[in-house]
């Protein structure tokens, strides 16, 4: 077999129907942040305005943030020198793990790499080390999730999305003697819409199941004290796990875990994703408990947040421009087509120096491409209008259907 000639069809094959990945070259401006500076081969630098990015509250950019960091690098190196197991964990991580374990009202928190990890680490191993564990696994559930409940080889059980109804039949179709683990998120990625966490933990409940809820698009965003949905809606207490990630709204990187003290020792104790992997840098560790401190007090960019959410989506609704409605700060607009999603991407950037990744299959399904808009605090009203008005000339230009009022 020529294996490079394998690769090089199939990656011809997502360049033709428009689903290859380019990657933009940006740096972020810290003090101009929603603002970078573009970098293109036999282009000059240039500055763009950034749409889709997931530091959600601009937290990355937090004087707080960064000065933590700065600190911590100072004092401790760059990097963590080891496993949490073999001299690797210090006293960043263990501060770290206290104020998440806080922000969620559970006895103990465990850290990983990535929110990616996380998910796959926590619930490829809970449902492989408990004896005939049956995952009801949300449709839509994202593909670290998915993974992990594979890499598992539990038995998995897909209901429909966000149908407790659906869950509850097939709940009760199962043996009732098993053990059960529901998985699901509170607000999913590309819709932008929020699980019915009460009624799902209620069906826990009846069925005796562990709950796992997946709140990375969450936390920082919602509650009190950014504690996620769970928190908001008061519901904490009855969700067996918690998963979350530093690299959203609180603007570093990393994932973690939240629940009773024996389920996180016991991930820690088994979890292939957590024992054999280098700790997280001392300095990004501090930047994560500055950034969660500050927004377990402060509300500001929330409230400022959602004000541009709420203004984004007025604009697009006065200029026909159909997204999606959803309780959240996530604004997909829909498209339909993978290759005019990536040309307005490609012209937006090009022509109008403003940044929207395109989104297109496998991460959405073929016929429902979009673009994922997050405004944050940071951006203006001014820019939500350039966004609008350039937007609207790209819909006449690729002649897509307009929304109507």
């Amino acid at each position: 077999m020529h294996f490079e000639e394998h690769f090089k069809s199939q990656l011809a094959e997502i360049k033709e129907n428009g689903n290859y990945r380019f990657f933009a070259e940006i740096e972020k401006s810290r003090r101009n942040f929603p603002s970078a500076i573009l970098y293109q081969a036999h282009h000059k630098p240039r500055n763009i305005v950034v749409w889709c990015s997931n530091d959600y509250l601009g937290m990355g950019q937090n004087s707080k943030t960064v000065s933590a960091m700065k600190s911590a690098l100072d004092n401790c190196g760059a990097g963590a020198g080891g496993t949490r197991n073999i001299s690797g964990t210090n006293q960043y991580h263990v501060e770290l793990e206290a104020e998440l374990a806080d922000l969620h009202a559970k006895d103990s928190a465990l850290l990983f790499t990535s929110g990616y990890v996380s998910n796959w680490a926590a619930l490829s191993t809970i449902a492989s080390r408990t004896p005939n564990c049956v995952v009801f696994s949300d449709a839509k559930n994202h593909a670290s999730m998915i993974e992990g409940i594979r890499h598992s080889k539990a038995k998995c059980v897909i209901w429909k999305h966000n149908d407790v109804a659906d869950l509850a039949e097939k709940l009760a179709k199962e043996d009732p003697n098993v053990p059960k683990l529901i998985a699901f998120e509170s607000v999913y990625s590309m819709d932008g819409d929020i699980a019915p966490i009460k009624e799902i933990c209620d069906l826990a409940d009846k069925y005796g199941a562990m709950t796992y809820l997946d709140e990375v698009h969450a936390v920082g965003l919602y509650g009190p004290r950014g504690g996620g949905i769970a928190e908001r809606e008061g519901l904490m207490d009855r969700v067996t796990i918690i998963e979350g990630t530093l690299g959203k709204a609180y603007g570093v990187m990393g994932g973690y875990i939240a629940s009773s003290s024996i389920i996180c020792d016991f991930v820690r104790s088994f979890a292939s994703g957590f024992i054999f992997t280098t700790a997280l840098p001392p300095a990004i560790a501090a930047g994560a408990i500055a950034s969660i401190k500050h927004l377990k007090n402060s509300n500001m960019e929330r409230l400022s947040q959602r004000e541009n959410v709420k203004y984004l989506r007025r604009k697009l609704d006065e200029n026909g421009i159909p997204h999606l409605a959803n309780p959240s700060h996530i604004v997909p607009v829909i498209v339909g087509d993978a290759k005019k999603c990536k040309y307005i991407c490609d012209v937006l950037l090009d022509s109008y120096g403003m940044y929207v990744q395109p989104i297109n299959y496998p991460t959405v399904a073929v016929g429902e491409e979009r673009l994922r808009f997050t405004p944050s605090p940071l951006h203006t009203h001014a820019d939500v209008d350039d966004l609008v008005s350039a937007l609207s000339q790209l819909w006449s230009q690729c002649a897509l259907s307009r929304a109507v009022a």
